[in-house]
């Protein structure tokens, strides 16, 4: 009998513990470890496939540009970090291998290095820079145009941008090589985020080849805030075309 209860008592000792070891621990983990792991791919995943060709988005200042008829989104990250050129590109006329250039460019960045707000400040402290960076030497400290050899300040006043007061600067440069061309630096504070300062630079060839001024009113206009228009924001007046263009 001492015999059978020890056998009955360890059988229900055992018959004890199955139940609790065979408790899904790992279940819990596993939740918690897919419930962690399912936002890592959501801010990835978005229309990407579905952009649409005639708008260009800058996602980090919240705002879209209508791209023109003739120009391309694509493979521009050698002249800004959101960028459009025209297209096709043709041979620098800077001498040696001086690369490809483009009759039209345009980019949108956030201006960092500079706790300025102003944008009527922050443009005209931007366009000699602008002038350098887009005519004078390239990323790849090329001089595809053989160098800035002039700058002429050509036009600047307020205007309105996305809803907000902005100010733009407008050069016309003149180059080594080529006909030279025109640039202008177009500043105001994004509606997105922290509201940063913004700055979008254009860069047109002049001549009969480059895309004409009134070109870079259009843009100017068709500027929106990502999601489409938020009210008119600041005061501006409209863009007048510098002489000659």
């Amino acid at each position: 009998m001492v015999a059978a209860c020890v056998v009955g008592g360890v059988v229900l000792l055992g018959g004890g513990d199955t139940p609790d070891d065979a408790r899904p621990t790992a279940a819990p983990t596993s939740a918690v470890s897919e419930a962690a792991g399912t936002p890592t791919p959501t801010p990835t995943q978005g229309p990407t496939g579905e952009a649409d060709p005639r708008v260009l988005t800058d996602d980090l200042n919240g705002i879209t540009l209508p791209v023109p008829e003739g120009w391309t989104t694509a493979n521009t990250r050698s002249v800004g970090d959101v960028a459009m050129v025209t297209d096709p590109s043709y041979d620098c006329p800077g001498g040696g291998n001086s690369g490809f250039c483009y009759r039209g460019r345009i980019t949108s960045a956030t201006l960092t290095g500079s706790d300025e707000t102003d944008p009527k400040a922050v443009a005209e402290a931007d366009i000699s820079e602008a002038a350098d960076d887009l005519y004078d030497r390239d990323t790849l400290d090329r001089r595809p145009y053989d160098g800035v050899t002039a700058k002429e300040k050509a036009a600047a006043g307020q205007v309105a941008v996305a809803g907000r007061a902005g100010y733009y600067v407008r050069w016309r440069v003149t180059t080594g090589a080529g006909e030279g061309g025109w640039v202008q630096s177009l500043a105001f504070r994004s509606s997105a985020g922290s509201e940063a300062m913004v700055v979008v630079r254009f860069a047109f060839d002049a001549g009969s080849e480059g895309p004409p001024l009134s070109l870079m009113d259009t843009v100017v206009k068709g500027i929106e805030p990502v999601g489409g228009s938020g009210g008119t924001g600041g005061v501006g007046e409209g863009l007048t075309p510098a002489p000659g263009g």
